[in-house]
């Protein structure tokens, strides 16, 4: 497999790691064995996405937030109404409900977060952020985008922005409801009994 250097302006060691060798051609045989012709894109997401997480993470532990708080913070500050709804705040924050209402619980306790019930649909609930986190954000605000500028010079401020358009075109290419569509899957293997020993 022929490789190739990353570009100059590309060599930020922890995308590098994350990323591995730049191949020729991405769609090359990666499987040494023959059976996988794509890369795992769902494996390089997650490396790249402890890559990029490595850039917050420390900046997140010194203000105790943990990453799984911030997802949440940082989309309902950025939310137009200044509240979501629960279900919603999943979905964006790709957060399982069940997990979601105990982690809510325990930030409406810190002083976080607030929930309040739909007066026309008590089954709804709106979560908004208390002056204390709105604080938290503006606090953290320049902090974060201090980070992306740097990964903006690591990576070049064209390239982060046509990482973000293709992420969305890969995103919104594959809700639920197209993925009926998706190649259809084998029957499950049966589970070997002792009869079959």
């Amino acid at each position: 497999m022929h490789l190739r250097a990353a570009p100059e302006r590309l060599h930020c060691p922890n995308l590098i790691a994350a990323a591995g060798a730049w191949p020729v051609d991405p769609f090359e045989r990666k499987s040494m064995t023959g059976e996988f012709e794509h890369r795992n894109l769902s494996l390089v997401l997650l490396q790249t996405r402890e890559a990029v997480m490595g850039l917050f993470r420390p900046l997140l532990n010194r203000y105790d937030i943990t990453e799984q708080q911030w997802r949440v913070i940082r989309a309902v500050n950025d939310s137009e109404s200044g509240e979501m709804e629960i279900g919603q705040v999943a979905r964006e924050c790709c957060i399982l409900s069940p997990s979601l209402s105990g982690m809510l619980e325990r930030m409406e306790a810190a002083g976080l977060v607030m929930r309040r019930r739909v007066a026309a649909d008590q089954r709804r609930v709106m979560v908004s952020l208390t002056p204390s986190s709105r604080a938290l954000c503006k606090k953290l605000g320049p902090l974060v985008e201090a980070r992306y500028r740097y990964l903006e010079d690591k990576v070049g401020r064209d390239t982060l922005a046509e990482i973000y358009r293709l992420l969305d075109v890969v995103r919104e290419a594959l809700p639920p409801e197209v993925l009926a569509d998706a190649p259809s899957l084998p029957a499950k293997p049966r589970r070997r009994g002792k009869a079959d020993e």
